[in-house]
């Protein structure tokens, strides 16, 4: 292949392949159906992932008995980190199908092997039932889960990043957050509203399954929307010029690996900072401080979504001012409210003050999370694309994210003091704010051909 000599090209400007006659024509209506296709498929695959946090403390005593409540939950948020192991193997294998097969292909397959995993667990026997098999089968169910939302999130970034304008990614990239985050808020009134109409015997005895067993029909309506989707038309050229990668990981880990390094250190700062509110947050208040499950579920719920809500304006921020600093805005902010906010928590008695709190927290995690999604497909070309995102985002994840809650939870058992996650959260931001001063800003491209 002859090497054409292009023109030097000022950082920030658009590249010149943004306006190239050759790039695929997208327009804001095929964005509009990425969009909400890959943001209802992520929320029902972080819906089906999360039950489990909020379960987290009806499930302990079920599958790890003990005499010490706080080893039970410890116990059960290590099988949440646990799942987290998987999700590379999922990121490499969906990966591989999606930069060989198409977007789409892999999409449908990761909604229906979480949906069944989700409703698996919800069928699990006890350890009253089993003995000590049953916790084996609970970690094996949560690998499996762990393995198909390896390959979501990084899907969806790159399906939508490929069907957007470019000058509109951050705005329609915003949908992939706001499923993965919604999902949690599901998660939580889902759960709420089953521990309203059951008594804690009953919660514990067969209410706890429901939520599990909800995703089996959950899974079969995102099928049906995926079903219906072409595939993008970045991998549609690819795929008619031949330009598919024969090993999309040995071509990412030999051409790209700064870029897979990058995604890596703005995915513990996203996700350390994240998971804490969206897992920890509802364990502490029930275990620590007491508040009532159904109170700190609806809560929870309630935030979140509310938080959601205003996604899209980081989005449109992102679109217009850049990456960087909206990412190295939040990481800062996340620093100065990290301790103030795990103070007000400890003091206060009010649910209303916790959700200001939670919904400030989690408005935060908008900021940090919308302008990274279409930052980590603007790194990688697109014949590696799915499996560079996926990489580097789940080995970040592993690193911060699954292990946030059960880091959050030793912190506090092993020093007495209910503040220490707070300096997790800013470390972990301490980490994003240094990877992304390496990174040029990359909002106004093309992406990578």
């Amino acid at each position: 292949m002859t090497n054409v000599q292009r023109p030097p090209q000022i950082e920030g400007s658009p590249s010149p392949s943004a306006t190239s006659p050759a790039s695929p024509a997208k327009s804001p209506a095929m964005a509009r159906r990425a969009a909400i296709a890959g943001g209802v498929g992520t929320l029902i695959e972080y819906y089906d992932f999360a039950v489990y946090g909020f379960l987290a403390v009806t499930i302990a005593p079920l599958f790890f008995p003990s005499d010490s409540p706080g080893v039970s939950i410890l116990a059960t948020l290590a099988v949440f980190g646990v799942a987290y192991v998987a999700r590379p193997l999922g990121g490499i294998f969906f990966g591989r199908l999606g930069d060989r097969k198409g977007r789409r292909s892999a999409l449908v397959t990761t909604v229906v092997c979480m949906g069944v995993a989700c409703g698996v667990l919800g069928l699990l026997p006890t350890h009253s039932s089993i003995g000590v098999v049953a916790p084996i089968l609970l970690v094996l169910v949560r690998l499996a889960q762990g393995f198909s939302a390896g390959g979501e999130v990084g899907g969806a970034a790159t399906y939508i990043a490929e069907s957007a304008p470019h000058n509109r990614r951050g705005f329609f990239g915003s949908f992939t957050p706001i499923g993965s985050t919604l999902g949690f808020a599901v998660a939580a009134a889902v759960v709420g509203l089953v521990a309203l109409f059951t008594t804690d015997e009953q919660m514990s005895s067969w209410g706890w399954r429901i939520p599990f067993l909800l995703a089996l029909p959950l899974a079969f309506i995102c099928l049906r929307v995926r079903l219906k989707l072409e595939d993008t038309p970045e991998f549609e050229e690819m795929a008619e010029k031949e330009q598919v990668a024969k090993s999309p990981l040995l071509d990412v880990v030999r051409n790209n690996p700064l870029s897979v390094l990058k995604v890596v250190g703005v995915a513990i700062a996203m996700n350390g900072s994240g998971y804490i509110g969206l897992t920890y947050f509802s364990v502490y208040l029930i275990n620590d401080l007491g508040f009532s499950k159904e109170a700190v579920y609806w809560t929870s719920a309630i935030s979140i979504a509310l938080a959601c809500a205003t996604f899209p304006i980081s989005g449109l921020m992102t679109d217009r001012w850049g990456r960087r600093p909206v990412l190295l805005a939040g990481y800062l902010a996340y620093v100065v409210i990290a301790l103030p906010a795990f103070m007000i928590l400890g003091a206060t008695g009010s649910i209303i003050v916790v959700g200001l709190v939670y919904f400030v927290y989690m408005t935060l995690n908008g900021v940090v999370q919308v302008p990274a999604f279409p930052l980590f497909t603007e790194l990688f070309p697109r014949a590696v694309r799915y499996t560079g995102v996926s990489l580097g985002f789940n080995i970040g994840t592993i690193a911060a994210g699954g292990t946030a809650p059960y880091v959050a939870a030793q912190l506090v058992e092993s020093t007495g003091n209910s503040m220490s996650p707070a300096y997790w959260v800013i470390g972990v931001c301490v980490i994003g704010v240094i990877t992304v001063l390496t990174i040029r800003e990359t909002s106004r491209d093309a992406l990578p051909a």
